[in-house]
């Protein structure tokens, strides 16, 4: 390949105008941004975007910030899944469906890093982000800039996957990107760049939010709460953000050591010259099995929050869900070799790690059965959070069975590479990520926005889902066991067709799912003051952050609150606390906006982008002036401020009032419905 000193790689070439699905979604794409541009700047909105969004460093915005992000990436990574779906259904015998192979390979790759990294990962954060000082009585997370930064790394490596769809292409080695096929020789193109420095970019940044949040947890909680009084939820993402810690320095280095095999000619991951590939199995799966943990402990938290709340009763034991999530965390790391019993280890290492496996459904059961009993005598309420959850419990149980069967050696040498395995990931990280996500993003968006979202939407999103969900990978199950390898982008077998045509069906419904959540969102904003929450504490729910109004004022607490139980909130209510901060206020000392996370993030992303296409000029200022900024924000000694005991009175006089209001709105429109 061909390089030039200004434009390293890349070339009119490398924009894929043969083919008309990419060049039609980037048309697209490229219209509905240009009408976006053009209506925010209509409406004059780029002042108020940059000043109270873009550059803030308060938690909970870039907590919208990260949801926004992930649901924009759930849509791109959804699409190449009906893409997948749709082209399997097709390419039986003499049909070869629509999509080149080599477009297909790219397809599945950028689907499961998009799905992993870019969805899941930033979801949780977000809901972290917003939920967590909240709920320890914090004002803001121990490092606000850095928690700024964090997000714009997300936002530059999300970018730069997203612009191998134009510029270029993706890897069309798989998510995981095992060598030798990853490796130059067989890789040659910018595909496995683009993944692997998004990942490593991207991780950096996640990395830097695990600590921002240890440190939060550990140090910032309020008066009186010890560890065994923090809500549950809080436990898991304290627990999540140790695994993040331990497991993501190891993807960073063996990214790095992929990089230096690509870019330097060394032979880390290759057989020549002393290398070898399992470690880069073994590596990578000593980050990826924790890295399952991770979006999904959280997951669990909301869970029980959800349940807890919507049973009307306390979670059934608390302390065990926390040591269960500890052990959960602990075996995490001692299973990584069951994603490769038939690659070479021998029957008593490949039968430690199946136990070890089958160790881990102890304690989720555990949790599992602390659910049940949660619920049990309790007076549920079915709302949308509380359907996501059980539907979470039934569908994990099932996904959790299939791998205990995996577990089995035996079992895997036949099952691991077939659509079985498909199936049984895909049946953990739907209920075990993303119902929990939804669950909390429907628990907690009036605390966001002060009003709550439209039920009948919601349950129709959480149906079509469910039901799309067994559709879409019960059928996949069927063709493991029939000795359909995962992946194929051809087959000849006739009787497949049949269950990847259902499989389909099921993945349309999933996306009437998606189209209910949008029509949920819009339904609801346009009925907002109906839909609004007067009290702070919409469900009756126990912790700290529904003491305090919604939304919350932009330092959370106007005086920091003093923990007296482990439901701190509920023992307020039962006590006759009142919960509102009454004068005289101390001075609060805030952290000032800062423009430097975003410059960070595009000079991240140029220096991504210069990376892919060797354009070595690119990188060398990329990174000359990420130091720069770095410097710059290290001198700089204006970076916070200090909210004077009037201004607090006045801001809670008014938070108070625009309450009052609203629930003066609602009475006037409720007599005016008649």
């Amino acid at each position: 390949m061909t390089t030039s000193a200004l434009f390293g790689r890349l070339t009119l070439d490398a924009i894929p105008y043969q083919n008309p699905i990419i060049m039609g979604t980037v048309g697209t794409v490229t219209v509905l941004g240009v009408l976006l541009v053009a209506w925010l700047t209509y409406q004059r909105r780029w002042a108020y975007l940059w000043n109270e969004w873009f550059t803030s460093v308060d938690h909970k915005r870039i907590g919208v910030m990260y949801i926004i992000f992930s649901v924009i990436m759930m849509l791109r990574g959804f699409a190449d899944a009906i893409m997948m779906r749709t082209h399997q259904a097709l390419a039986q015998g003499m049909g070869q469906g629509y999509l080149p192979p080599e477009h297909y390979d790219q397809i599945f790759s950028a689907h499961g890093t998009i799905m992993i990294i870019f969805v899941a990962m930033p979801f949780f954060i977000g809901l972290m982000n917003f939920v967590v000082p909240l709920q320890i009585g914090a004002r803001d997370v121990a490092y606000p800039f850095l928690n700024s930064v964090s997000f714009w790394l997300t936002v530059a490596s999300g970018l730069l996957v997203m612009v191998s769809l134009a510029v270029g292409d993706f890897s069309q080695a798989g998510w995981s990107g095992y060598p030798p096929y990853s490796e130059l020789k067989f890789s040659p193109s910018t595909g496995v760049d683009y993944w692997m420095w998004s990942l490593q970019l991207g991780g950096i940044g996640t990395l830097v939010t695990g600590i921002n949040f240890f440190v939060t947890i550990l140090r910032m909680r309020a008066p009186g709460m010890s560890l065994m009084k923090m809500p549950i939820f809080t436990w898991t993402i304290f627990v999540t953000t140790v695994l993040i810690m331990f497991s993501f320095p190891v993807l960073t280095v063996t990214l790095a050591l992929l990089a230096m095999d690509r870019y330097f000619d060394m032979h880390f991951f290759t057989n020549d010259f002393g290398g070898n590939q399992m470690m880069f199995a073994n590596l990578f799966w000593i980050w990826g099995h924790p890295e399952v943990y991770i979006v999904v402990l959280p997951a669990f938290g909301i869970f029980s929050e959800v349940v807890s709340t919507f049973s009307k009763k306390r979670l059934f034991g608390y302390a065990s869900m926390v040591y269960a999530t500890i052990a959960i965390a602990i075996l995490s790391f001692v299973v990584w070799l069951h994603h490769f019993f038939t690659m070479g280890s021998g029957a008593n290492v490949n039968a430690f790690f199946g136990i070890a496996t089958m160790i881990i459904a102890v304690p989720t059961g555990v949790k599992v059965f602390n659910w049940l009993f949660t619920m049990y005598r309790g007076r549920i309420e079915f709302t949308t959070a509380m359907m996501w959850s059980i539907g979470f419990i039934i569908t994990f149980a099932v996904g959790g069975m299939t791998g205990v069967l995996l577990a089995v050696p035996g079992a895997d040498f036949m099952l691991h590479n077939s659509e079985f395995l498909v199936a049984h990931f895909h049946n953990m990280l739907i209920p075990g990520a993303l119902f929990g996500y939804f669950a909390g993003y429907n628990f907690w968006f009036p605390k966001m926005f002060g009003f709550r979202l439209d039920e009948k939407w919601g349950k129709r999103s959480f149906w079509s889902w469910l039901v799309g969900f067994y559709l879409a990978f019960m059928p996949l199950y069927a063709l493991g066991f029939m000795g359909m390898p995962r992946r194929m982008s051809h087959y000849d077998n006739p009787y497949w067709q049949p269950y990847l045509i259902v499989a389909l069906l099921g993945t349309f419904l999933i996306a009437f799912g998606i189209f209910s959540q949008i029509m949920q969102l819009a339904v609801s904003i346009r009925q907002r003051h109906a839909l609004r929450d007067r009290t702070g504490d919409i469900w009756g729910s126990h912790s700290l952050e529904w003491s305090i109004p919604s939304p919350p004022a932009f330092y959370n607490f106007a005086k920091t609150p003093v923990v007296e139980d482990l439901y701190a909130f509920t023992y307020m209510k039962e006590n006759g606390i009142n919960p509102r901060a009454t004068a005289p206020f101390a001075p609060i000392h805030m952290p000032r906006n800062s423009s430097i996370g975003v410059f960070l993030g595009l000079f991240t992303f140029t220096l991504g982008f210069g990376l892919v296409w060797h354009m070595w000029w690119l990188v060398v200022g990329s990174l000359f002036a990420i130091l720069s900024l770095l410097v710059m924000r290290s001198s700089d000694d204006n970076v916070d401020y200090e909210l004077s005991p009037q201004q607090v009175a006045v801001y809670e006089a008014e938070a108070y009032q625009s309450a009052n209001q609203a629930t003066e709105q609602h009475s006037a429109d409720l007599a005016t419905q008649g």
